[in-house]
């Protein structure tokens, strides 16, 4: 991202010049709709993010303004002050959290720009809460640790944009190392790096640029379902909380005992904590036919059990398969969005080309092309 537009906006707006701000949005390997069964998420990192400008200007008021919306705001740090514009109370939200944590926060001026596509589920919104929560308490000097930031992010989401979002786009936004994934607890907040270095291979997302209308709430009726079987699995083995505590075997037992459907769910997330931790076992080997298999293999369990994907997102699936993509997925909660793709560098060009005439012959719609790096969280810049 270029950092003179940031900068030169900031000198046209206030006059001078103040520090530089960055956090990044992030992917998820694998791990998807495990968080809430009491597994574990595989997310990294990515070189595209939210880059922010910021100095305190003496005053209570804080003067922000958004380079890719052309808006500017001007609010108050009292809980009556809060602003109209949806984006400027990601930065209120921030500032709210930190001042209830004790934190002597006053006026500043900002200018902030993006370069993570919004909508294409790679947590912008996160992004931008992680660069406010990390740079105000380097300038202010609260003395919040990381652990603390991501809280700080998570409930801005919860309390002021109305989204009851878990950790994990924090999480990575802030924790994020470059060449490294991180394995993470959502419950606990337990986490340990895992090496990614896919040396040959190009990591890319691609859009499906549809997002399905949901007549009623798929998200909760999946969750419930999940639930349903735990509680069923505990009855005979009382160890087990959520689901990432038991196994196949365990569910088979109950099998009579719960609906098809909830039967269906719950061998879903059972498998997918087995693959993520084989995942994890196969990355620190370098071990990528394995790690695509498993990618491969969540995408057909999101599909066909979970039933979360799209037309458009299994056909950008089987695309990638019939290219030699070494591993494709739908990335995210579903009915829309991205898939993620480990490509062969020698196929990537092949692959795009192909993705793109096939997909928008069939669709009538052209597919965003996002590659990535997996790169480090949040830090200063200058």
């Amino acid at each position: 991202m270029e950092q003179s537009i940031v900068r030169n906006k900031f000198k046209e707006l206030y006059g001078t010049e103040g520090a530089l701000f960055f956090s990044p949005g992030r992917v998820n390997l694998i791990g998807e709709h495990t968080d809430y069964n009491g597994g574990c998420v595989l997310p990294g990192a990515i070189d595209k993010g939210m880059l922010a400008e910021i100095k305190p200007n003496g005053t209570d008021k804080v003067r922000a303004f958004s380079i890719d919306l052309n808006d500017s705001a001007e609010f108050g740090l009292n809980e009556e002050d809060a602003p109209s514009a949806s984006w400027a109370r990601y930065i209120f939200g921030v500032c709210r959290e930190m001042i209830k944590r004790g934190a002597k926060l006053e006026g500043f001026d900002t200018v902030f720009s993006g370069d993570v596509p919004l909508g294409a589920g790679l947590s912008s919104s996160a992004a931008l809460e992680s660069t406010y929560a990390f740079g105000l308490n380097e300038l202010y000097n609260c003395g919040f640790d990381k652990k603390e930031l991501v809280l700080i992010g998570q409930k801005t989401e919860h309390n002021y944009c109305g989204v009851n979002c878990g950790i994990m786009d924090q999480f990575a936004s802030i924790f994020g190392k470059e060449g490294h994934l991180i394995r993470l607890d959502c419950s606990t907040m337990n986490y340990e790096y895992v090496p990614f270095n896919p040396q040959g291979y190009k990591v890319v997302l691609i859009d499906s640029v549809t997002k399905h209308e949901l007549v009623d709430s798929p998200y909760n009726k999946r969750r419930q379902s999940c639930e349903n079987a735990a509680a069923a699995i505990a009855k005979n083995h009382p160890e087990v909380k959520l689901l990432g505590d038991a196994d196949l075997k365990m569910l088979e037992e109950v099998k009579d005992l719960i609906s098809a459907e909830d039967y269906m769910r719950a061998t879903y997330a059972i498998e997918e904590n087995a693959r993520l931790e084989n995942t994890c076992d196969a990355l620190a080997k370098g071990d990528y036919a394995t790690v695509g298999a498993n990618v491969y293999a969540t995408h057909k369990g999101m599909s066909e059990l979970y039933e979360v994907s799209t037309i458009e997102l299994d056909y950008l699936n089987e695309i990638a398969k019939e290219c030699g993509v070494t591993g494709s997925r739908i990335m995210g909660g579903g009915f829309g969005g991205c898939t993620i793709n480990i490509v062969p560098e020698d196929k990537y060009d092949q692959f795009i080309k192909t993705a793109n005439e096939k997909f928008t012959a069939k669709f009538g719609v052209s597919p965003k092309v996002y590659p990535v790096k997996i790169s480090d969280g949040a830090r200063r810049l200058a």
